[in-house]
């Protein structure tokens, strides 16, 4: 499965009126990691990609995919969300209080949009309670740790079992989960790389890269990456009802699909 490049994006201040860009960054620092794939990246129309899901060739309805993004704080969540969905970085920190809300829209073709709901959740131990009101009906998880912030990575299979603990797919499965390594522009890194390999294929992942929200570096890749997940998904649960259901807090816990 290639990496895409997202070429429509949401404007926040036009009324969600799109706008096609092209991604200029060509040095990759690390490409996304899973098993029995080909590390590559390629420029090309997302449209012929996502024709590749083999969906329905009907006039299908506008898809809303809902992502939440969790992790310690200071990780740069908020910077990555912004960097994905303005184009833009800012170096005041400010903290997410409760959880802030983002839209992008990505046009796949004439007659498909997609619509991201982006739910950039607060880090603070204050605010864990609300968690599972948070994750009800996500399709998809970014969980972000800071490389130069070794703790931020220890605490990352935290966050990944809160998540399989509280928001599964219909099978009982996990929500395809991406894990990013932020801050990659930094020279104080902590993790090695071979250990963040290790503990992505431990803990069914279904991918991860070093991102920096600052450079815009796998930023665009990264989220497209899991955009094709939640799309296979989508595939495979066409025909149900709803993608998602919120679990128990004693639901069984069970391995999803590779997306080899």
């Amino acid at each position: 499965m290639s990496l895409l490049k997202t070429q429509f994006v949401n404007d926040k201040d036009t009324d969600l009126k799109e706008k096609k860009y092209g991604d200029d960054h060509e040095k990759i620092y690390n490409c996304i990691r899973r098993p029995n794939a080909r590390l590559s990246v390629e420029n090309h129309d997302i449209g012929n990609d996502i024709r590749d899901f083999h969906l329905k060739d009907t006039i299908m309805p506008e898809k809303l995919f809902k992502v939440i993004i969790i992790g310690d704080p200071t990780v740069g969540k908020t910077a990555f969300v912004k960097r994905y969905v303005q184009k833009s970085y800012s170096r005041e920190y400010k903290g997410t209080v409760g959880v802030d809300f983002a839209l992008k829209i990505i046009k796949v073709s004439e007659t498909e949009t997609i619509k991201l709901q982006l739910w950039d959740i607060a880090g603070q131990e204050r605010f864990t309670w609300m968690t599972r009101v948070y994750y009800k009906d996500a399709h998809g998880c970014v969980i972000m740790f800071d490389l130069s912030n070794k703790n931020s990575f220890l605490n990352t299979l935290k966050w990944k079992k809160d998540v399989d603990a509280k928001c599964t797919q219909l099978d009982g499965g996990p929500i395809p989960c991406m894990l990013l390594g932020n801050k990659c522009d930094l020279p104080q890194r902590q993790i090695d790389q071979l250990d963040i390999e290790a503990f992505y294929k431990e803990n069914n992942f279904i991918g991860w890269t070093e991102t920096s929200a600052k450079d815009g570096l796998m930023v665009n890749d990264s989220m497209q990456f899991l955009i094709n997940s939640m799309l296979g998904q989508y595939n495979d649960e066409i025909d149900q009802p709803e993608l998602v259901k919120l679990s128990g807090p004693n639901a069984e816990n069970k391995k999803s699909c590779s997306f080899c």
